[in-house]
């Protein structure tokens, strides 16, 4: 499909998505040609679609991104939330070469020192793995809102990925916190008790703090930056994620989270 065509076919979805709930956005894409895959971080907002997809048994992929660096709380909910829905949710681990190379450069923690290392760090354990879990996807979905920070502010609810060849959903663009907090209390979906301790936004353990009262949402992430927009290079492509060194690729593996 032409850069062009996959932007007309997104800016079409994006109409048909927004006068539909969440459960008919989800329900429409999982019935359109192409494998569909929702990529969780175990936030609130994805556990809502998670539980979502898992209760209309609808024929979405559900995968994450097992960095190896995770807080033992969100490790766990993985478990929980398979448990409590009955299905699969698909771990990604980054190579344990790309690790070692990102070590030896860096340092095993040089991402504090200097943005240059903490996007190749994210390149390592998060971007290089999110390719290998959309690999022959036509539709990605994700947890991103609008009011998650001043650089998802205009977030559609679908939108082409041109460089990925994909199509990006976003089925809760429009949903506030507020919103989102009321409908887990509903319908009793588990979520990660870190919330409850000050982290809306919830990474990697060495880069999430609590946030402060009156901070946005994602002010937790990468916190000695001064970025405000500053992203892992997932959702906004970051120049300097070319700065991840490179390895030989070898068969994926769990890494502890040193």
């Amino acid at each position: 499909m032409t850069s062009a065509s996959l932007e007309n076919r997104a800016s079409a979805l994006n109409k048909q998505l927004e006068s539909l709930d969440l459960a008919g956005r989800l329900a429409l894409v999982a019935g359109l040609e192409g494998k569909a895959v929702f990529t969780t971080s175990l936030g609130i907002e994805d556990q809502v679609i998670t539980a979502a997809i898992g209760t209309s048994k609808l024929g979405i992929e559900v995968s994450t991104l097992e960095t190896g660096r995770l807080f033992s709380e969100t490790v766990a909910l993985i478990d929980e939330t398979e448990e409590t829905y009955g299905l699969l949710i698909k771990r990604f681990y980054p190579e344990q070469d790309d690790i070692d190379a990102f070590a030896a450069k860096y340092g095993m923690n040089g991402f504090y020192d200097s943005v240059e290392a903490r996007h190749a760090c994210c390149g390592a354990r998060k971007v290089k793995p999110l390719a290998r879990a959309l690999e022959g996807t036509a539709f990605w979905i994700t947890g991103l809102r609008r009011g998650q920070s001043g650089n998802r502010a205009d977030t559609p609810f679908a939108e082409a990925d041109p460089d990925r060849g994909l199509i990006k959903i976003n089925p809760l663009a429009d949903w506030d916190i507020e919103t989102i907090r009321a409908h887990v209390a509903r319908q009793a979906i588990p979520v990660n008790p870190l919330h409850a301790r000050g982290y809306p936004s919830i990474g990697c353990e060495p880069c999430t703090r609590a946030i402060k009262p009156g901070e946005p949402e994602r002010a937790g992430r990468w916190w000695w930056e001064n970025d405000e927009k500053r992203e892992c290079g997932l959702h906004v492509a970051e120049t300097a994620a070319s700065a991840i060194p490179q390895s030989t690729p070898l068969a994926s593996s769990p890494l502890t989270g040193n």
